[in-house]
């Protein structure tokens, strides 16, 4: 192995060994951000049922998170072509969860961090002082704490486009890694910070609550239906340059999860071509969060 290489284990297993200090459970990532160790039933044909660990042998991704010291120089020792780490979410002290802010640079990207704002403006809370980590290609990832008896699922621009959110069995790279892409780091004011309690209002829409799988009469016709339907075009309306494309696909993603996607979909498509984009574009935004909600299992 390079020196270099050696280098980046070295400092990714001191930096590991730091955040165990503060409570968090840490677990050897590679280069591409994948857990380091391979499973240990990959060359099984049929496993009777998964193991998450109980096996006791390493490579059950972020499974083997752990706080013990001892333990954690163990999956370095057996990962020596780690470079990076990452920290499990969901888990005590701190059930961590982050949101990842997968801002772009350039005019055409999300600026997520805007859209961030805008939800904490419509749901009434503030983003507390918290841990922020910044990764190499321009995003945000911020930390929260959750209440233990409180279980926050992952997703994928759920909440909003661009953004992510890593809950119980997810894991975010810990800061000081190095990747394919460059260095994780912590923000410049926020290494000392504990992750804040995370919102209430915030809190809710991380944890929605099991959407009906048949369509109600206020989610295709009814005056809910067509309110929250006049909501969803106003919020496309609303799209500054470099936003119409995620707050199409955003409003969409809403639409059919809530039965109303194909009646609302030519007014969609009206009002994205008010802010800009060209017909054939929108149409394939909104076919898009079609396909993204039927493979979640909604409506």
């Amino acid at each position: 192995m390079a020196t270099t290489d050696r280098h980046a284990t070295t400092l990714a297993l001191a930096h590991a060994l730091s955040a165990a200090e503060r409570g968090l459970s840490v677990i050897p990532l590679s280069r591409t951000k994948l857990p380091a160790l391979r499973s240990p039933h990959r060359a099984e044909p049929h496993p009777s049922t998964p193991c998450h660990g109980e096996c006791g042998r390493p490579g059950h991704g972020v499974y083997d998170a752990t706080t013990d010291p001892a333990r954690i120089r163990e999956l370095f020792a057996a990962a020596p072509w780690a470079t990076g780490y990452g920290i499990a979410c969901g888990l005590p002290p701190h059930h961590l969860i982050g949101i990842d802010l997968d801002d772009k640079p350039g005019p055409d990207g999300p600026d997520c961090s805007a859209t961030l704002r805008e939800l904490a403006l419509r749901h009434l809370f503030t983003i507390p002082d918290t841990v922020v980590v910044l990764t190499p290609s321009g995003g945000r990832h911020l930390w929260l704490s959750g209440p233990p008896d409180v279980v926050v699922p992952n997703s994928a621009s759920r909440l909003a486009p661009g953004i992510d959110v890593r809950g119980a069995g997810g894991y975010l790279v810990g800061p000081g890694s190095r990747t394919e892409h460059g260095v994780y780091a912590t923000a410049p004011g926020t290494a000392h910070l504990a992750p804040a309690p995370c919102p209430r209002s915030l809190l809710r829409l991380l944890t929605p609550p099991p959407r009906p799988r048949t369509r109600s009469a206020s989610a295709t016709g009814g005056p809910a239906g067509a309110a929250q339907g006049e909501g969803l075009i106003q919020f496309v309306l609303g799209a500054r340059t470099g936003q119409r494309n995620t707050r199409l696909f955003w409003a969409a993603c809403r639409a059919y999860e809530s039965g109303i996607g194909e009646a609302l979909a030519p007014r969609l498509t009206t009002a994205a071509t008010q802010t800009g984009l060209a017909p054939h574009e929108a149409r394939a935004t909104i076919a898009s969060a079609a396909r993204v909600v039927g493979e979640r299992g909604f409506g």
